[in-house]
């Protein structure tokens, strides 16, 4: 029996030692996908969904690792792990974050994984984007044409898709830190290692703040005041728009979401 033989296209690796360098080049080659924990765009790889011409490696650009506060402001660049969100003192400031890290794969993709990686999928199922929502983060984006600030919530505009230019790298996210109480819940198969079913980050301080995840083409943000604490579970399940799938029903989704909600707000209210 003849064997079939598969030609794989070669795929070109660009990597730029400067943030400057590195929009240079995204601005000459659009098509070019940036890459930097990999961990997203290597499974698309790996299992031969995705052959793209040109990968844009960002793993030397310092400017895009770390994180900083300024005064009440907390700056997380696009190449934060999180293995970094997870450790102190940033898990205190951005505890919902920190636990949402923790569910993320085992120690080698949290090593390796960041957040702008998952800002950069955009799926409705990143871990890291329901917490980062009811933190009220605004998304950072470059170009050799300049910088723009884009609220989370305006980023996200479908499944696996952005408001990100072609043109354009992220480079981080900025949080306002304010007194309050937050966390995050998430039901999978596993505790961890896992696409979750269904997701929700709760925060609790001049009002309540839920954002889900797996419940909707986009992860969603439900806000209330203080005192619709009763109805606020309901709310949250009724604003989202999940589907049948083989992870799960829309109706076990919707109920899931009335669950965690309730455990949130009693773990957050206690």
């Amino acid at each position: 029996m003849q064997e079939e033989a598969t030609t794989l296209r070669a795929v070109e690796v660009l990597t730029p030692r400067t943030l400057e360098e590195a929009l240079r080049l995204k601005a000459e080659r659009a098509e070019a996908v940036p890459i930097q924990g990999g961990t997203d765009v290597m499974v698309e790889l790996n299992f031969d969904r995705s052959r793209p011409a040109v990968l844009l490696n960002l793993n030397e650009v310092a400017e895009l690792r770390g994180w900083s506060r300024t005064n009440g402001t907390l700056w997380l660049a696009a190449g934060l792990t999180y293995a970094e969100a997870m450790q102190q003192p940033l898990a205190e400031a951005l505890p919902a974050l920190a636990e949402a890290a923790r569910t993320v794969g085992g120690p080698q993709i949290r090593n390796r994984g960041t957040i702008g990686g998952n800002l950069g999928t955009s799926s409705p199922a990143g871990d890291a984007l329901p917490p980062l929502l009811v933190s009220g983060a605004e998304v950072k984006l470059a170009s050799l044409r300049g910088e723009r600030v884009v609220p989370l919530h305006e980023f996200l505009v479908g499944v696996k898709r952005n408001a990100l230019a072609t043109d354009e790298l992220i480079l981080g996210v900025s949080v306002d830190v304010r007194a309050g109480r937050e966390t995050f819940m998430k039901v999978g198969p596993r505790n961890a290692m896992v696409i979750a079913v269904v997701s929700l980050a709760l925060r609790v301080d001049g009002e309540l703040r839920a954002a889900y995840g797996s419940a909707g083409p986009v992860p969603g943000l439900v806000r209330a005041p203080l005192d619709e604490v009763a109805s606020f579970p309901q709310r949250v399940a009724e604003a989202a728009s999940p589907i049948d799938d083989v992870r799960g029903t829309a109706a076990y989704r919707r109920h899931a979401l009335r669950v965690l909600a309730t455990r949130a707000l009693e773990r957050c209210l206690a």
